[in-house]
């Protein structure tokens, strides 16, 4: 099933698109044609919903198209058959706020083709998962969940007044430290800018990474998984860490090298992680994280599709209505086909 959009007259002609980045982005004219929503699933219809609520109206995919939401976070392949059987398309909604799977295809199809994400759209939830796993390993949950029998010993750590590390800076690292703000904690931000962060107590930039994370009670990894950012945190990362600290990973498994992240936890070079991503993913029965006493694993789920239909409908009806002004102005979660987030 798909949902089209018919676009005003007068928009024909290339124009140029400013992203996220500031770059400018030169991308095919909207001409009347239709926004497909591919492949079939159970919030098609509230998807149709937001096309139709920006003005537009249900059609096909095929070589009229001009526009595509993409569903499926899973199937890059099935989109790059999508945008060879609609060739005609200049803006496509993707459903997730990472998207590595798709990179090749926004790098071979950037110079003509906008991709908006999902980012910032479901902070919320993620960020809500992210206090969850951090408020979880500081208070042993993870030991406490396994446990058979009553223990003695007092153990646990409170979250006020700690020195937290975010590393990045988009909406869900914004929202983790909205949340974070009751607890009385001091933050710093580690991201490729060193610009201020509302929340944080200093911004540093990436390449200090190292510099920071001997006072880190917390690490909590929200950035994009891109080339410059794969295994991020690897032996030398852990090693700079107080045995003490814990580190969450809501973002993409592959910020974490794996291996050295079972090491650290078995040598007590930090006390616990919360991950939601993990590097391979599934994580495969029998992989020794699941044994790690300091780990808690949840399946990539701080976002469930029940959470996250309704906000990826309001991006889709706020994108569209943008596809549909014919200005290039106004589209939300730009993907910077250069940076690859």
């Amino acid at each position: 099933m798909s949902a089209a959009a018919e676009t005003p007259a007068g928009s024909r002609g290339h124009r140029a698109v400013v992203t996220d980045a500031g770059a400018a982005l030169p991308i095919a004219p909207p001409a009347a044609g239709p926004i497909a929503i591919a492949p079939s699933s159970d919030s098609v219809s509230l998807h149709e919903a937001a096309v139709a609520a920006a003005g537009g109206t249900v059609g096909p995919l095929d070589d009229d198209t001009r526009g595509l939401v993409w569903l499926d976070p899973r199937d890059p392949e099935g989109l790059a058959s999508a945008l060879d059987a609609a060739p005609g398309v200049g803006w496509v909604q993707l459903p997730f706020a990472g998207v590595d799977a798709f990179a090749h295809l926004i790098a071979e199809h950037g110079d003509q083709v906008l991709f908006t994400s999902a980012k910032g759209a479901y902070a919320e939830p993620v960020a809500e998962h992210a206090l969850a796993l951090t408020l979880g390993t500081l208070r042993v949950l993870q030991k406490r969940a396994r446990a058979r029998s009553w223990a003695t010993e007092p153990e646990g750590v409170s979250l006020y007044g700690r020195h937290v590390v975010v590393i990045g800076a988009g909406g869900i690292a914004q929202e983790y430290l909205r949340l974070l703000a009751p607890f009385d904690v001091s933050v710093t931000v580690v991201r490729r800018s060193s610009a201020p962060v509302d929340g944080a107590d200093r911004t540093v930039t990436t390449d200090q990474l190292d510099e920071v994370l001997p006072d880190a009670d917390v690490v909590m990894i929200a950035a994009a998984m891109t080339s410059g950012t794969s295994k991020l945190f690897g032996a030398r990362q852990f090693e700079l860490m107080r045995p003490t600290a814990r580190l969450v990973n809501i973002a993409r498994g592959g910020l974490v090298d794996t291996d050295a992240l079972v090491d650290a936890l078995r040598d007590g070079s930090i006390a616990a992680a919360g991950l939601d991503v993990t590097d391979p993913e599934p994580l495969p029965d029998g992989h020794p994280l699941w044994d790690e006493p300091g780990a808690i694993i949840t399946p990539h789920q701080a976002d469930t599709p029940e959470m996250v239909a309704p906000l990826l409908a309001e991006r889709v009806r706020l994108n569209t209505a943008a596809f549909l002004g014919g200005a290039g102005e106004g589209f939300v979660g730009v993907v910077d086909p250069v940076a690859g987030y």
